[in-house]
């Protein structure tokens, strides 16, 4: 097993400063339209033609009226060829008005780009319960240039930001029945982050011929590796949405699970979405610690995840890996109330190369090798449940005195 991955891996050939134009036929951009103080507040993506389309949502009560939108749009054909999204405001909570001024957002980008209201998805994040400034947003659509036009997708990846100190991409390409397929992603997201589908807003495009039902399986399937394994602060957003658009114009033959490179597209997907999740965890608000927390030895991956979820979601471990203090025993306690099926008798503990408990005993270790450990930038933590052959790796980050500063004044 490990050689056949390994053996994907080196296919895969990560493109440098890629984004979701390095795939052939899409193009971004992004704009001030006056939602938020100074900042990029709306864009959008662009596909030359229309694309298999897929996505998954959040599992909040709340679903924000864009992604009711959105949903509608994917579902009537299964494709996309156009984004809009705005930053600033989620437009959640905010009832008939709310679900209308998405459609009109749908309904505006369609015209400004000639094609049909049903294959444009409309995304939105921000403040919650606050009614989107309408003209504003109308007048930036209008000014969206014609996709011959220069367009900076630079721009794009700064317009959907919100806490993000950072913009978040990624594209890698492979050879797909000897054609060159690209797959590229960006994504925003800080805080509000324990997805149960994906993570705040991300976005995927392909150049891949893909059925759609195939695109929605695959997305389906790597999101719960990658996305849905990231926690930042225990909560899930009502925005929460990963969209992805497979074009076809790498002309390869149209992939599906029977495809006998459909193993490579895959974990080339893999790849560009935990590079993402990565990214998105190390820039949780006020953090200053990237966490990977891989549990081993689990009586199934299932099991092996939601201990590493657990685990990463813990606030004390969060705290205490801030503070580089390597109290293990905050790590057990994640362990033992994740409601998994674990011998309590058989726990080993790694804080970075350092064993710190094993079969659920203290070892003695130097305390000082562990702090020193825990002060760099990456940190990994290694439990082995030594029952079987189940493992799963979650990711999150350190829980600082600035995460409470950012999120008392989030609105001012």
């Amino acid at each position: 097993m490990i050689q056949i991955e390994k053996a994907l891996q080196d296919q895969v050939e990560i493109i440098s400063n890629g984004s979701v134009v390095s795939p052939r036929g899409f193009s971004a951009g992004g704009l001030f339209c006056g939602i938020r103080r100074k900042r990029l507040d709306l864009g959008w993506i662009y596909s030359y033609v229309p694309a298999s389309a897929a996505a998954v949502y959040t599992t909040n009560l709340f679903k924000a009226a864009p992604l009711k939108v959105s949903k509608e749009s994917i579902d009537q054909e299964n494709r996309l060829q156009g984004v809009i999204v705005n930053s600033g405001n989620a437009n959640a909570c905010t009832g008939e008005r709310g679900l209308k001024d998405a459609y009109t957002m749908r309904d505006l980008y369609a015209a400004q780009m000639g094609i049909e209201p049903h294959l444009v998805a409309v995304l939105s994040t921000g403040v919650i319960g606050e009614f989107l400034p309408m003209e504003k947003i109308q007048a930036g659509i209008s000014r969206i240039g014609s996709v011959e036009q220069p367009a900076d997708v630079v721009d794009f990846e700064e317009a959907i930001q919100t806490t993000d100190t950072c913009r978040k991409s990624c594209a890698v390409k492979i050879t797909i029945d000897g054609k060159l397929v690209s797959i590229g992603g960006a994504a925003k997201g800080s805080g509000m982050i324990h997805p149960n589908m994906a993570t705040m807003l991300g976005f995927i495009t392909t150049d891949a011929a893909i059925d759609p039902a195939s695109l929605q399986q695959a997305l389906r399937q790597v999101t719960n590796k990658t996305f849905n394994m990231i926690t930042v602060d225990g909560d899930t957003s009502t925005n929460d949405m990963v969209l992805i658009m497979a074009n076809g114009m790498a002309e390869n033959l149209t992939l599906n699970p029977s495809h006998k490179e459909w193993p490579k597209f895959i974990n080339a997907l893999e790849i560009v979405c935990r590079s993402l999740a990565k990214k998105i965890a190390r820039d949780g608000e006020g953090a200053s610690r990237l966490v990977e927390v891989t549990v081993k030895g689990a009586l199934n991956d299932q099991v092996a995840a939601h201990v590493a979820k657990e685990v990463i979601g813990s606030n004390l471990v969060k705290t205490a890996i801030f503070g580089a203090d390597p109290n293990w025993g905050r790590i057990i306690c994640a362990i033992g109330y994740s409601k998994q099926p674990i011998d309590p008798e058989k726990v080993t503990v790694h804080i970075g190369p350092i064993k710190v408990v094993e079969n659920s005993l203290p070892c003695g270790f130097n305390e000082e090798e562990a702090k020193n450990y825990l002060q760099q930038e990456n940190i990994h933590i290694l439990i082995e449940l030594n029952q079987a052959d189940g493992q799963a790796t979650a990711w999150g980050c350190d829980l600082s005195y600035d995460y409470v500063r950012i999120n008392a004044s989030y609105r001012t």
